[in-house]
């Protein structure tokens, strides 16, 4: 099996293709992208559009698209002006956004592109086959992937037995900074959490690290820290801390271990979920997915100007590994 492959938690096969509904003939087609990254609503344009354009549905044409980006402190704000568009459907990235727009209304469809927490446990969902609301798309549990991330920092580096976790400030990615510190202190591990909820805080993060003396660092999923990749890999390697992320691509910015899902069949799948929706079809009725197979990078780079020996045995079980 191909290990790039997007597997369904619950399939839904061809949903396009089944639909009985079609467009309406004139009728413009209104979504409204909300998100707490700018770099988020260049993914959208990359991968969700061409998606939309081959079911149909073509910017310009037959379909209007609205952008809401700001802090996570702004949402709530956003959230109503989306709503205020009057959109078919929004399509919202992380979970402070979703909630946002949940809260400003309990009726506009919502796509989930993507959720790192539970949706279930959130309140948006009564269950992955059968959500039963306005809320629907891609549940990532980023909070289980934070977990498992700071294991395999373990694996590559088992001399560090103090390990840094950069997270934004509560509630902000709290369940993924909890899932990190439980993984570590259950492998004898002791943990300090620093925070950054902007570029500004970085530089007083990592000199906190420094002075906590942390000898390896976990960076929790986020929409900003992806975008800030290369500066906080950099940060790390003055340090001489080596890193974890969230996507295999961050390792090409400089990070020692990138883990992630595929991160372009991530991004595609909740076109469909739009465009089953703009044809007629509720979400309460579209089963959530969730990825099941990952891509893994690993950058020898990074290892050899941090004085690491990477095992072989570890590198076999990286999808790249860059020289």
């Amino acid at each position: 099996m191909d290990r790039r492959q997007f597997l369904l938690a619950v399939p839904v096969g061809a949903l396009l293709a089944a639909s009985a509904s079609a467009q309406e003939p004139g009728r413009l087609y209104r979504i409204a992208f909300i998100t707490p990254s700018e770099m988020t609503v260049d993914e959208f344009r990359k991968f969700q559009l061409p998606e939309l354009a081959r079911f149909g549905f073509v910017e310009g044409r037959n379909l209007a698209l609205t952008t809401h980006v700001g802090l996570p402190a702004r949402m709530p704000e956003l959230a109503r002006e989306a709503i205020a568009t009057k959109p078919d459907v929004v399509v919202a990235v992380s979970t402070v956004a979703i909630l946002a727009v949940k809260e400003a209304s309990s009726t506009v469809p919502i796509v989930m592109s993507f959720i790192g927490e539970d949706p279930i446990e959130k309140g948006l969902a009564n269950s992955f086959a059968r959500p039963g609301g306005s809320v629907t798309g891609v549940a990532m549990l980023a909070a289980e992937m934070d977990g498992k991330r700071a294991s395999l920092l373990h694996e590559f580096v088992p001399a560090a037995r103090r390990i840094a976790i950069l997270t934004g400030r509560p509630p902000r990615h709290a369940e993924g900074a909890a899932e990190a510190q439980r993984v570590a202190r259950k492998l004898g591990l002791e943990t300090d959490v620093f925070y950054a909820d902007e570029p500004a805080d970085y530089v007083a993060a990592f000199a906190g690290m420094r002075t906590a003396r942390s000898e390896a660092l976990v960076i929790i999923s986020a929409p900003d820290f992806f975008h800030d990749a290369a500066i906080l890999s950099r940060l790390a390697l003055e340090a001489g801390l080596p890193t974890v992320c969230e996507w295999a691509s961050m390792a090409h910015d400089g990070c020692l271990i990138g883990y992630g899902p595929d991160f372009a069949a991530l991004w595609r799948r909740p076109a469909e979920y739009v465009g089953r929706i703009l044809r007629g079809e509720k979400p309460g009725e579209l089963p959530i997915e969730q990825p099941t197979l990952f891509e893994f990078a690993v950058n020898l780079k990074t290892a050899k100007a941090l004085g690491l020996t990477i095992p072989e045995a570890s590198l076999m079980r990286a999808d790249e590994v860059i020289e």
